[in-house]
C-alpha cells in the first residue's frame, strides 16, 4: 500500500479554492470505492476519531487497504434515494442552486478526499452571495433526531470540518431529514471551528502516516461491539484452522471471554432472582409503588405471531416458497470445553 501517488490523477482546474476534481459526479460506485482507498475521505473522519455509530479506525484501515467490501445496507441505500429530494428542497427553502461535482482531493494534498454532495452556486447567505460553498445532505432515522436539536452532531461536525479543510471553502451548509418528515437545515463557518479543523487535519493525517502508509494495524476501537461487526463483515464464512502456538496473548484472552461469561451468567441468574422475589410482592396487582412513587411494574405485552412453517410448507407450498426465505449464514463464537471455565462455589 502506498499513499497519495497512487490517486489518479485530478482534471481539470480547482473546482474549489483549494481542491480539484478526481472524479466527476456519475462515475462508476466501483470505481469511486477504488480512489476513495487511497486517501482519507470526510465520512473516514469519525471513524477514524472513533466517533461514527458505524466503523471504527480499524474498519477505515482495512477498507484503504481493500479487505472491506462494500456493504452498503438500507439505511445508506435510501440516503442515496432521498439526496436528490432533499436537495432539491433545500434549493426551494433557499431560492439557490446546487451542481453535482464529485470527488476531490486537496490540490496540494491529494491524500485529503471529499465527495461533495452538492457544489451551491449561489449562496443564499447575504453576506456570502457571490461566494462558492457546498451543501452536505443527511437522511438520519428518528431515533437519531434529539442529536441535532443544537445543530450538526459530532460525528457529522467532523465530517464538514474535513470538507472545508480539504476544499478551502469559508462555510458548508447542511440539510438534514430526520424520520422521513422531520426537515431541518444549518450552516458549519470554518472561522468558528479553526482550531478543531487543525486538530482533526492532523490527528487524521498523523494516522494514515502511522497506520495505512506501514500497514500496522490500529489498536481496538474501545467499541467492542462495532468492531465485533466489522469482524463478522470482514469473514462471513470461516474454514480451515489457523495455528496460534506462538502467541502468548491468546490464553489472557481465552481467560478474560471466559471470566466475563461466567461473570455475565451469574449476573443474570441473580437479576432472575430478585424477579422472583419482586413478582411475589407484586402479587396480583400490576404497579408496585414505594413512598407514592411508581417503582416497577409487570406490564402486559402484545402477543407474539406464531408461524407453523411445517404446515404452512404441507399445506401451501407455493405460498411457503414465495414467502419464506432465509438470511444470510452467519457463524457462532464458541470456546473449546478444553479451554472453557467453571463457576466456583464462591461465585
Amino acid at each position: 500500500m502506498t499513499t497519495a501517488t497512487m490517486l489518479p490523477s485530478a482534471v481539470g482546474d480547482l473546482v474549489t479554492p483549494t481542491a480539484r476534481l478526481v472524479l466527476p459526479a456519475g462515475t462508476d460506485r466501483s470505481e469511486w470505492l477504488a480512489a476513495r482507498r487511497f486517501g482519507i475521505g470526510a465520512s473516514d473522519v469519525a471513524a477514524i476519531l472513533d466517533l461514527a455509530d458505524f466503523g471504527t479506525p480499524r474498519a477505515v484501515f482495512l477498507d484503504k487497504l481493500g479487505q472491506l467490501q462494500d456493504s452498503a445496507g438500507d439505511a445508506a441505500h435510501w440516503g442515496n434515494v432521498m439526496e436528490g429530494p432533499i436537495a432539491k428542497e433545500w434549493e426551494r427553502r433557499n431560492r439557490s442552486v446546487v451542481e453535482d461535482i464529485g470527488l476531490v482531493a486537496h490540490a496540494e494534498d491529494p491524500v485529503m478526499l471529499t465527495t461533495l454532495d452538492r457544489r451551491v452556486v449561489e449562496c443564499p447567505l447575504p453576506e456570502t452571495r457571490h461566494q462558492v460553498c457546498a451543501l452536505e445532505i443527511k437522511c438520519r432515522s428518528a431515533f437519531k433526531g434529539g442529536r441535532w436539536h443544537d445543530g450538526a452532531p459530532d460525528d457529522v461536525l467532523a465530517q464538514l470540518l474535513w470538507q472545508l479543510a480539504v476544499t478551502g471553502l469559508d462555510h458548508v451548509h447542511y440539510a438534514v431529514l430526520v424520520g422521513g418528515n422531520d426537515y431541518r437545515q444549518g450552516v458549519v463557518r470554518a472561522a468558528a471551528h479553526q482550531a478543531t479543523m487543525q486538530d482533526i487535519v492532523s490527528g487524521c493525517r498523523a494516522w494514515w502516516d502511522r497506520h495505512v502508509v506501514p500497514g500496522v494495524l490500529p489498536p481496538a476501537s474501545d467499541n467492542a461491539a462495532r468492531e465485533l461487526e466489522m469482524y463478522k463483515r470482514l469473514h462471513p464464512n470461516g474454514v480451515g484452522i489457523v495455528r496460534l502456538d506462538d502467541d502468548p496473548d491468546v490464553l489472557t484472552l481465552l481467560r478474560n471471554y471466559e471470566t466475563a461469561r461466567l461473570a455475565e451468567k451469574a449476573a443474570e441468574q441473580q437479576k432472575d432472582a430478585a424477579q422472583v422475589e419482586l413478582r411475589r410482592l407484586l402479587g396480583d396487582a400490576q404497579f408496585a409503588y414505594l413512598d407514592n412513587q411508581l417503582a416497577y411494574a409487570a406490564n402486559p405485552t402484545d402477543g407474539r405471531i406464531r408461524t407453523n412453517y411445517e404446515r404452512l410448507a404441507e399445506r401451501w407450498p407455493d405460498a411457503y416458497a414465495d414467502c419464506v426465505s432465509y438470511g444470510d449464514p452467519g457463524t457462532r463464537f464458541d470456546v473449546d470445553k478444553a479451554y472453557r471455565l467453571k463457576p466456583t462455589k464462591e461465585s
